[in-house]
């Protein structure tokens, strides 16, 4: 909602030295976000004033028209408010001008020599196009009034040459900028704003609301409302004999553009005027398109209709419409409809007549909140009217705003107000609270005593009764207040949410982390102390990108649980892998010259079983019961955590020192490692096939759980087929795991490692083994055999020759043996690597290579 100062000050008296920057400390101490003041005219100088063209020469031999002109301008120069007084001889001054809207008597805005425009722009006396400017005949876009750069401004005939069109035009002004919250739409107006500024001033409010506004009678344009739930308030009026040649003066034009919008035509102007001013939204139809009764009712399924943007749309059976004999005129709350629209001033070229609409009807209704924020969404046409229904508009405020807009018509367009008033008004009570007189001081933890509270809510507008416990009527442009603590709420943010004391909450000792979420953050510190950058995606994929991973038909990973109302219509699905994400990120990221990646995720992920019953509607009237919770979360997909990392590109950069060393699959595996690490669990890799990985290069990640073996992810490098569907580099690698496993086959909670003090004993093994035996079983073996001794264990190197036999290959192992309370001796370390061996042995068939 952007409020212009000057605006502002027509309802609350401010003193007079008080700036935008002063007003908006106010507002924000109030609880308004004021994200911005404008200065407009900031550096603005004059002379800048009303002159009459006198004579205009084309000039010829140029690409585009130009125009040699000869303005009147007065005595110029000596009544300007802005610095600077150049030009003022009161002579005619000649100037080039590119526009050709304008003709020989018409009055514009001149910037003579000595001024300034917007932007540091200066105007001097200069040759150009053979003839020398002696200034600029300016458009609304110079003038930094709006973005209109069609043409200059051409003024109303009435205004003497000569005036300071700095003051006329009122280009010096304040514009605050105020971020509206959806819980006070009352500010989505001046009444609204005035009334929150006369509050953190502690001045009266001049509400312009408060207008004489004659009772409803039966001599009014006939209405029926047959949605009473819909509308419950519809008020309308008529006022004829409108001069169809009438135009907004300048002050409803400049006021209109400061806020924001765009003047269009006299009785739209008013209306938005008037919007802005009361938070009214407003609607006239030309009576003479008008057929019949005006009637409120809720679409037919399938009906047409034809908004004010020339767009033709199919209407919801929820859509609420303003109809009259020949079906729709109006979208309720959003827009008018094209075939009532108002006709602007046509001459006609044989009589020279002037036609347009003469005669309009004014529509001032309360709409539903909810219907119009759907019918908004349904069609995707957001306005200023819809953005103000359906945040909550002040239904009384309706005759009101109908009497200004009949007003301004009647005084800016010289048209008759008709003595007939419609007004329908479903019955309804205030809104009451009740609340003991020291709740706010138990919210806020602070005493403010019941005078404070009560002075507090009637400055807000309610009606407030009792002593201990308070009963307290709502405003009604106050929708939001709807419970107690919206009352606390009211009064602690007008007592300055600063005077609020800052205190830290006790936890009860003991309560702190789950190990749930312990594990999550050793997970990521440790992937981002090897490297890993951390990429939080969105959990959202669609189907194709499961084609594109060559997932097979009947992978689990196909059955994705669909949402009802996606962000996009290309990702409507949640995710079951994490993998489509990083691997889009590193695409993105690959396509903005960053190729050495290595990227890590940590989150949920959602698998359907197809066994979840429907989920139930939970009631929003009151809490739902722990029955109605419980059959929620059944409905619930699983929603396992994983953590997944993707790497590409080069793992160590070349340089000097030689050659960069590309990423590979046991990078990947290695991720994987690094992970379980951190969950105090010790991996078993072995030799896998699962989509999306190479087939000779993914690793099945082992854990034992209870004794047993089970699959907590993969790692490897990616199919050759996976990463041209998806555009990646080569050779890309990837690793996803299952952290709720490793949780469940981690031992206990992680233990700092004990560091020995004293030496190791380093003992190599080479053990010959068959071809298909698995590393990870001979580890195993060596582990068991070499007793609490080995303190570690690295397979540096395999070897397969003709010298070891056919489908034989050699696997050697560098041991760690060390004790924990004394030096090992050569002996002992020599058997604890004879023992290891010996079950090496009997467990794999392995043969010490050289024995």
């Amino acid at each position: 909602m952007r409020v212009p100062l000057s605006w502002l000050r027509e309802y609350v008296d401010l003193p007079a030295g008080e700036t935008g920057r002063d007003v908006q400390a106010k507002l924000v101490s109030a609880g308004l976000e004021v994200e911005t003041v404008e200065q407009l005219g900031a550096g603005l100088k004059g002379p800048l004033v009303v002159g009459r063209v006198l004579a205009i020469e084309t000039l010829e031999g140029f690409k585009k028209p130009i125009r040699y002109c000869q303005v009147d301008v007065g005595q110029a120069g000596g009544t300007s408010q802005a610095e600077g007084s150049g030009g003022g001889t009161g002579e005619p001054q000649n100037i080039i001008c590119g526009a050709t809207n304008f003709a020989v008597g018409d009055k514009v805005v001149v910037s003579l020599p000595g001024a300034v425009l917007p932007g540091g722009f200066a105007i001097s006396s200069r040759k150009t196009y053979g003839k020398v400017s002696e200034g600029m005949i300016c458009s609304a876009a110079e003038l930094d009034m709006s973005d209109d750069h069609q043409g200059i401004i051409v003024l109303p005939p009435e205004y003497e040459v000569g005036t300071d069109a700095i003051e006329l035009l009122e280009l010096v002004d304040e514009v605050l900028d105020i971020a509206v919250t959806p819980d006070r739409g009352y500010c989505l107006s001046l009444r609204g704003i005035a009334r929150e500024t006369a509050t953190a001033y502690g001045l009266p409010l001049r509400d312009p609301a408060l207008l004489d506004v004659p009772a409803p009678n039966a001599h009014g344009y006939p209405v029926q409302v047959a949605d009473r739930i819909g509308c419950d308030r519809f008020t309308a009026r008529t006022v004829t004999g409108l001069d169809p040649e009438a135009h907004s003066p300048i002050w409803l034009r400049r006021r209109l553009q400061k806020a924001g919008m765009r003047p269009v035509s006299l009785a739209v102007d008013i209306t938005n005027y008037v919007m802005l001013e009361l938070g009214q939204p407003l609607h006239a139809y030309d009576r003479s398109r008008v057929s019949g009764t005006i009637g409120v009712r809720r679409a037919q399924p399938g009906e047409k209709f034809t908004t004010l943007d020339g767009t033709k749309r199919v209407l919801d059976a929820e859509d609420l419409v303003i109809t009259d004999d020949n079906g729709p005129i109006g979208l309720a709350g959003v827009m008018g409809g094209a075939n009532t629209e108002i006709a602007d001033a046509v001459t006609d070229p044989e009589t020279g007549a002037v036609q347009g609409t003469t005669d309009v009807v004014i529509e001032a209704a309360h709409f539903d909140a909810v219907s119009i924020a759907r019918t908004a969404r349904r069609h995707k046409l957001s306005s200023e009217a819809s953005r103000r229904f359906e945040r909550g508009v002040d239904p009384e405020a309706a005759s009101a705003a109908a009497q200004r807009t009949v007003d301004l018509l009647v005084l800016l367009a010289g048209g008759t107000a008709e003595a007939g008033v419609t007004e329908i008004i479903a019955p309804s009570a205030p809104h009451t609270i009740t609340l003991p007189a020291d709740h706010p001081d138990r919210v806020a933890g602070l005493a403010y005593g019941r005078e404070t509270v009560v002075r507090r809510l009637q400055q807000v507008g309610c009606d407030v009764y009792g002593a201990d416990t308070l009963t307290v009527t709502v405003p009604s442009w106050r929708p939001d207040l709807r419970d107690p603590n919206d009352l606390a709420e009211e009064v602690i943010r007008l007592e300055g949410y600063e005077n609020l004391p800052s205190t830290l909450p006790q936890p009860p000792a003991g309560r702190g982390l789950t190990e749930r979420q312990r594990l999550h953050r050793r997970v990521g510190r440790a992937l981002a102390g090897a490297g890993y950058v951390e990429a939080l995606n969105y959990p959202f994929i669609g189907e194709e990108v499961l084609d594109q991973l060559g997932l097979a038909a009947d992978d689990p990973r196909r059955d994705v649980v669909r949402l009802v109302n996606p962000l996009s219509d290309a990702e409507p699905a949640l995710r079951t892998t994490m993998l489509p994400g990083l691997l889009a990120a590193l695409r993105r990221n690959g396509g903005r010259g960053t190729h050495d990646l290595a990227l890590f995720e940590t989150g949920l992920v959602f698998r359907a079983t197809g066994d979840e019953p429907p989920a139930v509607s939970l009631p929003v009237d009151h809490r739902p019961s722990d029955e109605e919770i419980a059959a929620l979360n059944a409905a619930l997909p699983s929603q396992p955590r994983r953590a997944a990392v993707v790497l590409a590109g080069a793992r160590e950069q070349s340089g000097w020192w030689g050659k960069d060393t590309p990423v590979s699959w046991a990078d990947a595996v290695e991720a994987g490692r690094i992970v379980a690490r951190a969950a105090g669990v010790e991996l078993i890799v072995r030799q896998d096939q699962q989509d999306p990985w190479h087939p000779g290069r993914c690793a099945a990640l082992l854990a034992v759980v209870d004794g047993q073996e089970i699959l907590v992810g993969n790692a490897g490098e990616l199919h050759p087929r996976v990463t041209k569907a998806l555009g990646l580099p080569e050779r890309t690698c990837a690793m996803e795991i299952d952290l709720d496993r490793l949780e469940r086959a981690a031992p206990g909670p992680v233990q700092a490692p004990h560091v020995s003090t004293f030496p190791v004993a380093t003992q190599d093994v080479a053990l010959v083994v068959d071809a298909s035996v698995a590393a990870a079983d001979v580890e195993a073996a060596l582990w068991a055999g070499a007793g609490e001794l080995l303190e570690a264990l690295r397979l540096f190197d395999v070897f397969t020759g003709e010298q070891l036999g056919e489908g034989k290959k050699s696997l050697a192992y560098a041991l760690r043996f060390r004790a924990p309370d004394r030096t090992l001796t050569a002996e002992e370390a020599s058997a604890a690597r004879d023992a290891a061996i010996a079950a090496a042995v009997e467990r794999t068939g392995a043969v010490l290579r050289g024995a």
